[in-house]
């Protein structure tokens, strides 16, 4: 018998057999989500209202059982996965979009996917600029909870520089709302941001306002070729002192330029297969776009072997294949990989790609990394076989000597994905004995009863030592 059957009984009494799902179907697809290690909740309660998730939270504290939210899934590090099983809380059904054109905010659900969003709102001329790559499967309060970024993170900032305040749940039950729906807020301690970022461990987030800016009225694209690596990152460091703000500034190495030209069929420049690209895109203002076009124009005479423009939206798109199609196309070099979204100081660049160059070469693995310039966060993809145990073993000191390296470097080990189960070997290079005590604190203070989202970020997981699941998921090509 389940460890919780009594109160999974008493929840599907208060809340209705519609809400409470244990059927074997539901319970298999909320056991796991994209980082596949799975672990099998006793109960999926999808809520169609908010009130229904204080009774969950409530009723959780009373029986002690340990509550897991959920949106689409698509979260790399098992942040979502339910490994102490319990319920899973899915917040699907909370996906309302209002617009206050007045404000220039929008009002959301936590369970709204963000390209709806970005839709909605760019059809009344406002934009919202982050963007992760999973952008039509995956959901506001997924971002919220993992801080998401994306390609427009230089310039734009990340999912905590639009939120305004969030509305939601206590690990205990209780209703609370951080911040109101106004430009000024500074009454008492800040704890929006406290719940951003914190992977669902501190509260359920149930809807939020986020901060709008005016849609851009144009944009630009330009592709760029350099002979390696290392000018390519140089290039790159040269235009942002030349201080034009790129929009978009993505930079793909030579691995994962090789692995999207021969999954498109295509050489991105010829005469010049396998180079590493930057692929940037302006937007603004027709002079402002007249005015960074000249600048950014010479910087790729001076630096690039080769450049193209796209001339209109659809030849822009031609361009980004190679950016879209890079990442899926990485499995020819091996039919696992550890994404690592590390961060490095832009003054560390060089030295940054010097080291993986080295990396590549003792480990004898491929490791095609590709990465947004703009604000240092890159995908560091560590590809190996997993049939083959000395690849396995030679993975897993890849990754520990990277994590080492981004830290020593002045970096961060996650800057999009969280630390969930997958980071969590990692978590104590990045924070200091006292750091994580004082997270593990606050812990304790907003869920006493530890029933909200438990076995994560603390407690050592090692990956590598639990069966994965042999599943491709709609997003796993990006």
């Amino acid at each position: 018998m389940p460890a919780h059957a009594a109160a999974t009984r008493a929840l599907r009494r208060k809340l209705g057999a519609r809400v409470v799902l244990t059927d074997d179907p539901a319970l298999t697809e909320a056991s796991y989500d994209s980082a596949k290690i799975p672990f099998r909740p006793e109960a999926v309660v999808r809520v169609t209202e908010e009130a229904q998730v204080g009774v969950v939270l409530v009723l959780a504290n009373r029986h002690g059982v340990p509550v897991t939210t959920r949106g689409r899934g698509t979260t790399l590090t098992g942040a979502a996965t339910p490994v102490r099983g319990g319920w899973v809380l899915d917040l699907l059904g909370l996906n309302a979009i209002a617009v206050d054109d007045e404000a220039g905010m929008a009002h959301v659900g936590a369970g709204a996917k963000v390209g709806d969003l970005q839709r909605a709102v760019e059809a009344r001329g406002w934009f919202y600029p982050p963007d992760p790559s999973s952008k039509e499967y995956c959901t506001i309060g997924g971002n919220i909870a993992c801080n998401a970024g994306g390609m427009h993170g230089g310039k734009y900032g990340v999912t905590r520089d639009f939120v305004v305040a969030l509305r939601g749940f206590l690990p205990t039950g209780e209703f609370v709302q951080w911040g109101t729906a106004t430009k000024k807020f500074s009454a008492g301690f800040n704890l929006r941001d406290l719940w951003i970022g914190s992977e669902g461990m501190l509260g359920v987030v149930t809807g939020a306002v986020l901060k709008l800016i005016p849609r851009p009225a144009e944009r630009w694209t330009l592709l760029t070729s350099f002979k390696d690596e290392t000018a390519a990152l140089q290039a790159a460091l040269a235009l942002f002192r030349s201080r034009v703000q790129p929009a978009i500034c993505e930079f793909l190495d030579r691995e994962s330029v090789l692995c999207a030209e021969r999954a498109t069929g295509r050489v991105v420049f010829p005469g010049q297969s396998g180079r590493p690209v930057i692929l940037l895109e302006l937007a603004g203002s027709k002079a402002e776009l007249r005015e960074q076009r000249a600048a950014v124009l010479a910087w790729a005479g001076d630096y690039a072997t080769a450049h193209r423009a796209a001339r209109t939206r659809d030849e822009a798109e031609q361009l980004w294949a190679v950016r879209r199609k890079c990442s899926g196309a990485m499995f020819e070099l091996g039919d696992a990989k550890l994404n690592e979204d590390i961060v490095v100081p832009m003054k560390n660049y060089v030295q940054f790609a010097r080291f993986l160059a080295r990396l590549k070469r003792e480990s004898g693995l491929h490791i095609p990394t590709f990465g947004h310039l703009a604000d240092g966060n890159l995908h560091v993809n560590i590809m190996y076989h997993k049939a083959v145990p000395a690849e396995c073993r030679t993975a897993e000191r890849t990754v520990q000597t990277l994590m080492e390296t981004v830290v020593a470097l002045g970096g961060a080990i996650s800057g999009e994905h969280g630390i969930g189960l997958a980071k969590t070997p990692f978590l104590r290079l990045q924070h200091s004995p006292a750091q994580v005590r004082a997270m593990q604190a606050v812990k304790r203070a907003l869920d006493p009863r530890g029933v909200l989202n438990p076995g994560k970020m603390f407690e050592r997981f090692e990956v590598w030592k639990h069966p994965r699941l042999e599943v491709k998921l709609p997003w796993d090509h990006k």
